[in-house]
């Protein structure tokens, strides 16, 4: 079987926090950067525009009851959220067909008008090399703290999507330990998988190679920066944060992951990078020879998985 072989980024980097507009243009450029270098698909963290809601987990305060500067930062968090379609994925879908790049981004998606308008999801984006909008996510369970800013997702979008890089698909953060949301991944024939973080730290690596190991695929595991000083005015900082806003409060820890479970680009921690890996494909098909759970390694005469409103 003759190989094919294609070259996808990992952008490790930082959103301008909470200002759609910016991280919208910072995208472009990152997407027309990581072109440059030959990459045909390019992949960005959780939640990138415009930034993972890191207040939730470190300041004191921000999930108590009616806490006046957590809701301002959620107001301020809704109005820089994103309607799907919208002006900011047409601007993200000019930037992938300028390059014929596949562009898989993590948004705060709001509902621009009648019921829910006032709910936010956080949603995986799939823009196909011509700018189609291939693939759209919402996470299905928003993780302990996150549940006071994100209502809970739907079924769609879980499936990998045919694009000229191979089928690639993706799933957000604590979704990678719901055993029955991998297993209906790896059945959509997933060749490229997306592991979106907020930052991916060593459990998260771990969870990003297990994926990889289990579903036969390539892994792009990406995470973004976010520094003190990026948190939202108001909201009282730990202690240990106090007079340094330079501290990184997420790191990165991007990689990317081979079908057997070994890195091929990362983990890189503390800096803006964009990760470059060829990927070749027929890698998947060499793996599969020990391990398919979709297939030899399955037992579908025991087990039955079903997937409501596919």
């Amino acid at each position: 079987m003759g190989g094919r072989t294609v070259r996808v980024a990992a952008v490790q980097a930082a959103p301008v926090f909470l200002d759609l507009g910016g991280s919208v243009e910072k995208a472009v450029r990152l997407v027309d950067e990581a072109a440059a270098r030959g990459a045909r698909l390019a992949a960005f963290g959780e939640t990138w525009l415009p930034g993972y809601p890191a207040w939730l987990d470190l300041c004191p305060g921000a999930a108590v009851w009616d806490h006046p500067p957590a809701k301002k930062a959620y107001a301020r968090l809704l109005e820089n959220s994103v309607a799907i379609p919208g002006p900011e994925t047409e601007r993200l879908a000019e930037a992938a067909r300028a390059h014929a790049t596949v562009v898989v981004i993590g948004v705060h998606e709001r509902v621009p008008a009648g019921p829910g308008h006032g709910t936010l999801y956080n949603t995986q984006i799939v823009f196909g090399a011509d700018g189609a909008i291939l693939s759209r996510h919402r996470k299905l369970v928003p993780t302990h703290a996150e549940r006071l800013v994100w209502g809970q997702g739907d079924g769609g979008g879980l499936a990998a999507v045919p694009t000229p890089v191979g089928r690639v698909g993706s799933l957000i953060c604590w979704e990678h330990w719901m055993p029955l949301a991998r297993q209906v991944m790896h059945e959509s024939a997933e060749e490229i998988h997306v592991s979106a973080w907020p930052a991916v730290h060593e459990m998260h690596q771990i969870a990003s190679r297990h994926y990889a190991f289990e579903g036969r695929c390539f892994v792009l595991a990406v995470g973004q920066l976010i520094a003190a000083r990026d948190l939202p005015p108001g909201l009282e900082l730990p202690a240990d944060l106090k007079g340094k806003p330079d501290a990184l409060l997420y790191d990165g820890g991007s990689c990317i992951i081979a079908p057997d479970g070994s890195f091929l680009a990362g983990p890189v921690v503390g800096r803006e990078e964009i990760l470059v890996a060829d990927l070749d494909l027929a890698r998947i098909a060499e793996e599969s020879m020990a391990l398919d759970v979709t297939g030899h390694y399955n037992r579908p005469d025991l087990f039955d998985l079903r997937l409501r409103g596919r």
